[in-house]
């Protein structure tokens, strides 16, 4: 009998709001903002979300949160959506912040008449000169006593377009001496003529983050409004607004946020990699992006699983990345198709092999439930095998390839070395071998052990693919909390380009959805740059957890 998992503190607030009748259904949201792609740490939060609507009944809304029209794009909001619908969930409403404005400046508009929001032309500068600290009070704007009629009549002109940017904003009348210094009169309403993705010009005044992210969450009835610990702060104004504006009683609950080894998850950042031209793009597979794990060949369970993993919490930790590594190897030992691939080939002949051709089967994976099935692969005396398959010089407790060595060729015949070729700079360029007949895998009456078994790939039969072996994005396992630019700690080992390995003809039929062992070498998958004539393959990773930290 399995242990039942002990439940989160989200899910036993959940579970104690939900059994005392607080609420009857349980509704959350995801709010992304449609300013850059989705990353692992947002994985976390989806999954936290839609997976407690999964177990407790309820729905999930997607609302974007795009009230900065300088820095949203129709694309980020494409893009997230897929992300959410590959990892595996559904949303019961596509919501924006922007299908609430007009009620949001209606709730503006509420506060300035309650005298709890006025309407300030002090400079940015003059704004913080008076702001305090958070040991030193605040001081009053002197514009903090203007009317409520004039309030509403700069206000409403803010709307009507008729003052340029940063002439005026809007701002909660609070307490400047408050101890949470985002209570001291915190702006609700700048004015940014700029156009919007969704509105068009129809707005050129656009409500701060702090103040459309509890409005909107208390108009859509959000009963869980689950966000990450940097926000514990802006709690108390999320029910400041909440209580004043006398609407639907959202709750917001924090937890920590994913922080993982050897990459970086600030937006801000990884869109410097983009435009900087550090990476290929926002799904690089060596971004920590959602689309980007994707493309390197993650697999939606193995996210969810790693989500599953590392838990929910209250306090900040950094998570290796070898657990998410660790989490793809599992789901991919299951399910990749075992295949042969020769990443650094040379050639090997098999001297008395007269048969020309012939058909010889592969089990496709021994791990898979189902078996895995079989398939065919041409097999002839002209072979590519991996360079590092063969010593001349072979050191102690060698097991491959050497003069007059033994080896079993997987899924064929035992060969021995007789043989090799070097070039005039002494390289070696072709290994000769014979096979012993009666040893074909699977019907061996030879009595010969050996104990070492390499790949292979037939020559007349192969396919020529380009390989990219991605590593880790940066050499520090902390990038963030090194000194100086954390671009300085990029990996220039992160990408390797191999441009002519040979695969196993069946690999010519592989799809974006396949996901691929190549025997002794990787889990890979095929790139969206392959085409017919040249096929392009990821690796995902390692077969084992080959990174060694940095002293």
């Amino acid at each position: 009998m399995s242990e039942e998992k002990s439940l989160n503190f989200i899910e036993e607030i959940v579970e104690n709001d939900l059994n005392s009748g607080k609420y009857e259904t349980l509704v959350t949201r995801f709010p992304p903002e449609p300013n850059g792609y989705l990353h692992i740490g947002h994985a976390k939060a989806i999954c936290l979300n839609f997976g407690l609507t999964q177990k407790y009944g309820g729905y999930t809304n997607l609302r974007f949160d795009d009230t900065n029209p300088v820095t949203e794009k129709t694309e980020y909001v494409n893009s997230q959506q897929e992300d959410i619908r590959w990892l595996g969930f559904n949303w019961k409403n596509e919501l924006y912040a922007s299908d609430y404005f007009d009620e949001l400046y209606g709730f503006a508009v509420k506060l300035i008449e309650k005298g709890l929001a006025y309407v300030d032309e002090s400079s940015a500068d003059e704004i913080a000169a008076l702001k305090g600290t958070p040991t030193e009070p605040g001081q009053d704007s002197p514009h903090r006593n203007r009317t409520i009629e004039d309030n509403l009549d700069i206000f409403t002109k803010m709307k009507n377009g008729e003052f340029a940017d940063g002439a005026y904003i809007l701002r909660a009348k609070i307490d400047m001496a408050s101890p949470n210094m985002l209570m001291r009169d915190p702006i609700i309403y700048r004015i940014k003529h700029a156009e919007h993705h969704r509105t068009g010009n129809k707005w050129c005044i656009y409500p701060m983050y702090d103040f459309a992210h509890g409005q909107s969450d208390s108009i859509e009835n959000i009963t869980h409004s689950i966000c990450t610990l940097e926000y514990v702060s802006h709690r108390e104004l999320y029910d400041w607004f909440i209580e004043k504006l006398e609407i639907f009683p959202s709750k917001q609950y924090e937890f920590a946020r994913l922080n993982l080894t050897s990459t970086v998850m600030s937006k801000r950042k990884l869109l410097q990699l983009v435009n900087e031209k550090l990476v290929s793009g926002w799904d690089d597979p060596r971004m920590p992006t959602i689309s980007g794990l994707r493309r390197r060949g993650f697999t939606p369970k193995s996210i969810r699983e790693f989500c599953e993993r590392i838990g929910i919490a209250k306090r900040e930790n950094l998570i290796e990345l070898s657990l998410l590594e660790f989490c793809i190897r599992e789901d991919l030992n299951k399910t990749a198709n075992r295949v042969m691939a020769v990443l650094d080939p040379i050639k090997l002949v098999i001297t008395n092999y007269e048969k020309g051709t012939e058909d010889l089967i592969g089990e496709n994976n021994p791990e898979a439930e189902d078996g895995g099935g079989t398939r065919v692969i041409p097999f002839s005396s002209q072979l590519w095998i991996e360079r590092e398959d063969f010593m001349e010089v072979p050191a102690k407790k060698w097991f491959r390839l050497a003069p007059g060595a033994m080896v079993r060729l997987k899924f064929a015949y035992i060969v021995k070395c007789e043989d090799f070729v070097k070039d005039e700079n002494g390289n070696v360029t072709e290994i000769r071998c014979t096979y012993i007949p009666e040893s074909k895998s699977g019907s061996d009456t030879s009595g010969i052990n050996v104990k070492g078994t390499i790949h292979w790939v037939s020559a007349p039969h192969a396919k020529t693919a380009e390989i990219r072996l991605y590593d880790r994005l940066f050499t520090s396992e902390t990038p963030d909390a090194e000194e100086g630019d954390f671009k300085d700690y990029l990996n220039p080992e992160s990408l390797t380009v191999l441009p002519n390995a040979y695969i196993e003809p069946a690999l010519a039929d592989a799809d974006l959805d396949g996901r691929y062992q190549f025997i002794r070498k990787g889990y890979f998958c095929l790139d969206k740059d392959s085409t017919a004539e040249k096929l392009v393959f990821n690796r995902t990773v390692t077969l084992k957890d080959t990174f060694k930290k940095p002293n």
